[in-house]
């Protein structure tokens, strides 16, 4: 009897060692399910549309050419704006690079591929189908909002509404749950945050200072 139970006791040792396999698994929180659902029952074709266009202009690949272009027309301006134009390609850059990562370690299925009213309702299907979490586009609209603050109150509040309802169209097209774009979001900032370190780009303080002085 102690000899049969070797193998089994070795296996769960090994089991243990090997800690939690990858990719794991997330599930939508029931609020994330309720909102889905409300989507799905009440929308229509023509904002379904509206949304998928709107949700371009947080697409990684419009975004890495504008960065590119802005960094190029920075050159040979003076320091601040050569350092934002290294912030903006750095910071989108690795935005892009970032979801992709988190996206082999985590597996989510998304909204639009657990709905059939929301198709009849004009709902298209978006991206691989277990890439939910986190939202690649609401990771680089967070990373907009945080760098914003850098700049005056106008332009500031302009483009922190414009970077949010980019990520929420994301819900809307049910490509990711509502919370895959807060945590998208969130990730973004905080990354934004990070690269001040190496790029030198300006806080809020300083900027508003700068503002004070003039």
């Amino acid at each position: 009897m102690v000899r049969s139970l070797e193998p089994k006791i070795a296996r769960v040792s090994a089991s243990r060692l090997r800690g939690p396999s990858f990719p794991v698994t997330v599930r939508p929180t029931r609020a994330d399910v309720v909102a889905a659902r409300f989507i799905a029952r009440n929308t229509a074709p023509a904002p379904e549309m509206v949304a998928r266009a709107l949700t371009w202009g947080a697409d990684e690949k419009v975004l890495l050419v504008l960065a590119a272009a802005c960094w190029l027309a920075s050159r040979g301006r003076g320091k601040p704006l050569r350092r934002a134009g290294n912030h903006a390609l750095l910071v989108t850059v690795a935005a892009s690079l970032l979801p992709h990562g988190l996206k082999r370690l985590f597996d989510q299925t998304r909204p639009d591929r657990r709905t059939v009213v929301g198709h009849l309702h004009g709902v298209p299907f978006s991206g691989k189908r277990e890439d939910a979490f986190p939202s690649g586009h609401a990771l680089h609209m967070g990373a907009l909002a945080s760098a914003a603050g850098a700049l005056p109150a106008g332009p500031r509040r302009a483009i922190r509404a414009l970077a949010v309802g980019l990520s929420l169209t994301r819900v809307v097209v049910l490509a990711h749950w509502a919370s895959d774009v807060v945590a998208g979001f969130v990730l973004g900032a905080v990354l934004e945050r990070s690269l001040r370190v190496w790029t030198g780009y300006p806080g809020d303080t300083s900027m508003e200072n700068d503002h004070a002085n003039t």
